[in-house]
C-alpha cells in the first residue's frame, strides 16, 4: 500500500479517474436530493403521480437519501486517493444496476416515459465509464 501524497501523485495523473468521479458523484448528489426533498415534482416530471400517501413517500424519499449519500461518496473519491476504488466501484454498481433494471423494466412492462427511457441510456454510459475506468486505473495501481 502506497502513502496518500504517492496516491494523490498518481490521481493527478489520473483525470479521466477524477472527471468519472465528479460527473458520476454529482448527477447521483442531484437525482438523490431531488428524491429525497422533492419526490412528487421529480417523479412528476415524467408523469408519474405520488399522490399523498406518506407510507409510499416514505419509500421514495428513503431511496433518494441513500442516492445522494451514495453520490457524494462517489464524488468524494474524486479528491481522496484511497476512496477512488471504492467509489468507482460504488458508481459501477448502482448506475449499472439502475441501468440493468430500467431495461429489464421495459423488457417486461413496455417502455415508460421518453425521460425514462433517456435516463435508463445515461445510467448505462456512466455506469460503464466507471467500469471503464475502475479497469484502467486498477492496473495502474489506482486503488485503496
Amino acid at each position: 500500500m502506497t502513502s496518500p501524497p504517492q496516491d494523490m501523485m498518481r490521481m493527478r495523473h489520473a483525470r479521466p479517474l477524477r472527471l468519472v468521479l465528479l460527473v458520476s458523484g454529482a448527477v447521483m448528489i442531484g437525482i438523490g436530493a431531488a428524491v429525497l426533498f422533492a419526490p412528487a415534482a421529480f417523479h412528476g416530471t415524467n408523469g408519474i403521480e405520488l399522490g399523498s400517501d406518506a407510507g409510499l413517500l416514505s419509500e421514495i424519499r428513503a431511496g433518494g437519501g441513500a442516492l445522494l449519500a451514495t453520490g457524494a461518496l462517489i464524488a468524494l473519491g474524486a479528491f481522496v486517493a484511497r476512496l477512488a476504488f471504492t467509489a468507482t466501484l460504488a458508481g459501477a454498481v448502482m448506475y449499472l444496476s439502475y441501468g440493468l433494471s430500467r431495461l429489464l423494466g421495459i423488457t417486461l412492462d413496455g417502455i415508460p416515459a421518453s425521460g425514462l427511457v433517456l435516463a435508463t441510456a445515461l445510467e448505462l454510459v456512466i455506469g460503464l465509464a466507471c467500469v471503464f475506468v475502475l479497469v484502467r486505473y486498477r492496473h495502474r495501481g489506482i486503488s485503496a
